[in-house]
């Protein structure tokens, strides 16, 4: 058996760490899909079930890194881990800013001193002087504020472990040394240098960091949402108690304006909830008894009673959360690419500084003061940072603003694979129709009231999903006495009424019972062609009227189809539903294609046969969806669906609206052209800057500073995705 692991790791700043985590998790009994987001600090893992937390931790360790915490799936509480993640951010920000603050309190007088005369024609100290001066305020930010950089870039050296760390440890304690090297010998002194270099470093991770913290800002939102306490009903007293002492069969008071403490039942009132936070969906949605609401919505006009249904990880909140935070720690197939790269990027650095170093030594007249200026330029230049972060980091903004919008991305391959898609194909009940069978037209050869009142009456002892749309839109106040009723399966409804005999079914039954259907022929003929089930309602043999049922599309589907059409994309409806019927909601939404009478084991196989036109997308909602959102290069699933077709889909959307097919698409679009254009500035960055600083062109101030910039534009530049409208 295996067991799902989250964990959070400190000390992480670029991909290479990422990569050295992830060796040292693999030599763990049984680890597999472990996946390290070096933008969140975290890791995710599958281990047996032999493999402790202590165990994770000392992994975590051995490649230089501290487990800050380990939560096995099942012993997750939400609101603990929740917390402390939303906190752990900002800690990781703090430590930054101290750095950063402490380090320029010693590099502002250290750049006063080495530029005096430049800045004010003035030379105040002697060389030596000067050089002493410079090791003085240099050694505090290299060797305190610096510590932590230097310390994880030496351990590379002895691990055999090498990231960004290394190459600007190394970097700056070889300048360091230039200045103690200058008492026994003539040569360049780059003491000062050293401590600017490892500033400007310092100021560029604290602006990465804070840029990062923007970057999951989206998820600390949702983990802020859940309410902290709830009014409860115990004996017969209310009482105010912490949300982790709320208990599944609690009823809670939620007054209007309050947060709806956790998922529950509505057992008495009714208001209307903002769900917004959740769905993506503006208008209130109106609840009544017997009403399922979502813990964190807002409760907007009246008192709500509600028994409390799921607590903890359970909750609609935490597997929403749940789900963003798995898929920030999945990978898009383009970042191997970048990955592999990133592996042997810094040894190459290393070899090529050393190279540069000879070279310059044996081909040029600079002496070595100048030569070793220009190798420190070429390890301080090179950024493995910003390649790194290029696709983790645009993931997790994609995946922060889809979960604002109710669109979920479970698995960041999903990303990619989106913009190959040509055919979407559509489940249709529950998905582009809303999976309970409304009344949506009639005709009555009696008074309208008296056509209700007997059929509501009637079919109120039914169970039938048919029957309940008939009692819903009879909507009486009072039922009449009805006796013998009796369900004819598959045909309808009959029973007394008073002195008169009741049938209400299909065309079938009618005839069962030698009831004449002249002068209603055309009406059901009109209805039937829409696709709509006619329920005919007869009275002592003779019909009374017609009522027409029709599992109602969703408010948006046809909007939403209609954008993707717009878009090129060939759309398919897919249903076990007749032809005929199919073929006229097809029509209604504008599906250009159907497969009607399909069975439920089928859908995949006729998944399959669309893949061989090309890439498909499955939009679905149901059990019997599950196998078909997995055969789908991308799997769709609504979040209103069962549990087993959410786990099945790649995408999931909460709303369980078709916009939210178009809002995935366009997220997924939009996030990959982000990756894209990140992965080209750090190549391009590197390409064009690495020449210039083995040319001797860049000097090492300017060579760290063109680093930070390099790192810092990637991460801004994934948050522009921000703007995008999905």
């Amino acid at each position: 058996m295996t067991k799902k692991a989250k964990l959070k790791i400190d000390g992480m700043t670029c991909a290479s760490c990422a990569g050295h985590v992830k060796k040292e998790l693999e030599k763990l009994s049984g680890a597999k899909n472990i996946n390290i987001n070096v933008v969140m600090g975290k890791g995710f893992l599958e281990v047996d079930d032999s493999v402790t937390d202590k165990q994770i931790e000392d992994a975590v360790k051995e490649a230089g890194y501290t487990a800050t915490e380990v939560i096995f799936e099942e012993e997750k509480s939400s609101s603990h881990s929740h917390s402390n993640h939303a906190s752990y951010d900002k800690g990781e920000e703090n430590k930054w800013s101290k750095r950063l603050i402490g380090a320029w309190v010693f590099t502002i007088p250290a750049i006063l001193v080495m530029y005096s005369e430049k800045l004010f024609g003035i030379e105040a100290f002697s060389m030596q002087t000067m050089t002493i001066i410079m090791l003085a305020l240099s050694f505090p930010v290299i060797f305190i504020f610096g510590y932590p950089t230097i310390k994880s870039g030496l351990r590379g050296f002895y691990k055999l472990y090498f990231t960004m760390d290394s190459l600007i440890a190394l970097g700056t304690i070889i300048a360091f040394s230039t200045g103690i090297l200058t008492f026994f010998m003539e040569m360049q002194d780059y003491s000062g240098v050293s401590g600017m270099i490892m500033t400007i470093f310092i100021t560029g991770k604290y602006i990465e960091t804070k840029a990062k913290g923007k970057a999951t800002q989206e998820i600390r939102k949702l983990l802020e949402l859940g309410a902290k306490n709830a009014v409860v009903i115990r004996g017969k007293k209310e009482i105010e108690i912490p949300i982790s002492e709320v208990k599944v069969g609690d009823v809670m008071i939620v007054k209007p304006g309050e947060k709806i403490p956790i998922d529950g039942t509505v057992v008495k009132g009714d208001s209307s909830v903002d769900e917004s936070m959740i769905t993506g969906e503006s208008l209130p949605v109106d609840k009544l008894k017997g009403g399922n609401v979502i813990g964190a919505t807002i409760n907007q006009d009246g008192i709500l009673y509600v028994r409390a249904e799921k607590i903890g990880k359970d909750t609609f909140l935490a597997h929403i959360i749940k789900l963003v935070e798995e898929a920030q720690g999945t990978k898009v197939p383009i970042q191997a690419m970048a990955d592999k790269i990133t592996n042997i990027f810094v040894p190459a650095v290393l070899v090529i500084t050393v190279l540069t170093f000879f070279s310059w030594l044996i081909f040029s007249s600079y002496e070595i003061g100048a030569v070793i200026g220009i190798a420190i330029s070429v390890l301080v230049i090179a950024c493995p940072c910003a390649l790194g972060l290029a696709v983790p980091i645009a993931l997790t903004v994609g995946s922060g603003i889809g979960a604002k919008h109710g669109v979920l991305i479970r698995k960041g391959e999903a990303i990619q694979t989106m913009k190959e898609v040509k055919i979407i194909l559509f489940d249709k009940t529950g998905t582009i129709t809303k999976g309970k069978p409304e009344v949506v037209d009639y005709y009555s050869k009696v008074k309208e009231s008296y056509l209700w009142d007997i059929s509501g009456s009637l079919e109120k002892l039914s169970e039938h999903p048919i029957s309940k749309a008939v009692v819903k839109k009879a909507n009486l106040k009072k039922y009449r006495a009805v006796k013998s009723f009796k369900v004819l399966r598959g045909r309808g409804v009959e029973g007394k009424i008073g002195s008169k005999d009741i049938v209400i079914g299909n065309a079938t039954l009618m005839k069962e019972k030698k009831i004449s259907l002249k002068g209603f022929e055309d009406k059901i003929e009109k209805f039937e062609e829409k696709g709509q089930t006619t329920m005919i309602v007869s009275e002592n043999k003779e019909v009374i009227g017609v009522i027409a049922v029709a599992d109602a599309l969703k408010d948006d589907s046809i909007a939403a189809l209609r954008k993707l059409d717009e878009q090129g994309y060939k759309t398919v409806m897919i249903t076990g539903d007749n032809e005929r019927t199919a073929k006229a909601i097809a029509k209604e939404v504008g599906i250009d294609e159907v497969i009607a009478n399909v069975l439920p084991e089928d859908k995949a196989k006729k998944v399959e046969e669309l893949q061989k036109e090309g890439f498909v997308a499955f939009v679905g909602d149901g059990v019997n969806d599950a196998p078909a959102l997995k055969q789908a290069n991308v799997g769709i699933a609504m979040g209103t669906g069962t549990d087993i077709a959410i786990e099945a889909g790649d995408l999931v959307l909460a709303k369980g609206s078709l916009e939210g097919v178009v809002q995935a698409i366009n997220l997924s679009k939009a996030t990959f052209r982000k990756i894209k254009q990140n992965l080209f500035w750090a190549f391009a960055y590197n390409v064009i800057a690495i020449p210039l600083a083995i040319a001797g062109i860049l000097s090492p101030i300017i060579a760290e500073a063109a680093m930070a910039l390099s790192s810092i534009t990637v991460v801004s530049n994934a948050n522009l995705l921000r703007r995008k409208k999905i």
